[in-house]
Parts: structure tokens; sequence; C-alpha cells
């Protein structure tokens, strides 16, 4: 597989992995629409508040120009190590979500007459943007180590699909909020799978980097 097409599928992974969660908090969020609290608030600040986390993300990109691939590659310990945290410690994973969406509130502000793009500087936007970067705040630490060892062109692939499946995810979490069953099937088993999705990220991140050939048996 060349390099285009592995950095296709880290995307599709670690886009999976580190945004699970973020269903359930869309759910709530499209939940709430009414007169002032509006879907683009919701896909805008949700773009807004995962691009913040990209941006801090990238210092893994650039550090991986100068240093050699196989020791980037042992930044795959990170989402490994937050897997198994996730495994022996659900309960408090799931208590940081649920504090994080209890703390959104529904802005009270009437949303004026302007233009669409005046429309999305609205507070609630920037609400949902919040949401996102203190729900995805874990995240950087998965992206760190996946963006290191790539080139520009691979990189730009990981981000096209990031951003692609920002926009899939606010869609099928409205199309949920419309099936009560689904939302709760995926609300009750989806953080079970994220450890396992996390592990063999971090897995395979050291896979493709050839970290396992920094081991003395390996190279034997």
């Amino acid at each position: 597989m060349n390099k285009l097409g592995t950095a296709f599928i880290e995307g599709i992974i670690a886009f999976f992995a580190t945004n699970i969660d973020d269903i359930i908090i869309l759910l709530l969020f499209f939940s709430q629409i009414n007169a002032n609290f509006r879907r683009r608030h919701i896909f805008f600040g949700q773009y807004l508040g995962f691009a913040a986390i990209i941006i801090a993300s990238l210092p893994g990109f650039f550090g991986g120009l100068v240093v050699r691939r196989e020791l980037i590659g042992l930044l795959g310990i990170l989402p490994i190590v937050i897997g198994l945290k996730q495994l022996l410690s659900p309960e408090e994973e799931t208590t940081e979500v649920q504090t994080v969406t209890s703390d959104f509130k529904q802005s009270s502000h009437r949303n004026p007459i302007i233009s669409f793009v005046l429309s999305l500087l609205h507070p609630n936007t920037y609400k949902v943007a919040a949401v996102t970067i203190a729900n995805g705040g874990d995240n950087i630490s998965i992206y760190i180590p996946l963006f290191a060892g790539h080139n520009f062109a691979s990189l730009g692939v990981i981000l096209s699909v990031f951003f692609v499946m920002v926009g899939v995810w606010c869609f099928i979490a409205y199309l949920l909020t419309l099936q009560p069953t689904i939302a709760d099937i995926l609300t009750r088993y989806g953080n079970i799978l994220v450890p396992y999705v996390l592990i063999a990220l971090g897995l395979f991140i050291m896979y493709e980097r050839g970290t396992f050939n920094l081991l003395p048996w390996v190279k034997a």
C-alpha cells in the first residue's frame, strides 16, 4: 500500500477512535434546536472546535520532519496508553463526557436577522466549539503521533479525511436524533469499542513507522 493510501486508512481509524463520543454530544446539541439555536451553529461550531484541535496537534508533524520515523513511531504508545486507561477506568471516562455535556447551556440571546455569514458568529456557535475542544482535548495526544512521520501530501490526505468526516459525523448525529432506538444503542455500546480501536491505532502507527525494527530480536 502506498503512503497516501496508508494515510487515508490512518485518518479514518483515528477519526473514528477519537470522535465516537462526539456523537453523544452532537445528539444533545441537535435535540436542543430551536429558533435561536440552529443546525448551522452546530455544524460551524464543530468545525471551528475541531480546527483548533488540529492546529494544536501540528507540532507533531513539524517535529516529524527532523526526527527518525522509527523513533517517531514510539509516540504510538500514547493512544495505546489512553486505550488501556479507558479499559481499566471506563466509569471515569464516562463521567468526563457527562461533565462536558452538562456544562452546555442554551443561550437566551435572540439571533438577529442578518446575513448567513454573520449568523455563524452567534454565541451558540462558540459554545459548540468550546464543548468540542473540551471534549477533544485527549485527541491532541493521538493526533501528534499520527501526524508525525508524514510528508505534506499524506498529511493533506489525513486532514481532508478529518474535515470530511466532521460533516459526516454531524449529519449522522442529526439523523440519529430522529431514531431514538439507534441513538440508545450507540450511547450504550459505542464507548466499549473505542479503547480497542485506540490500542489498534497505536500498534498500527508503530508498525507503519518501523518502530518494531528497533527491537533487538527483530533485527536479529
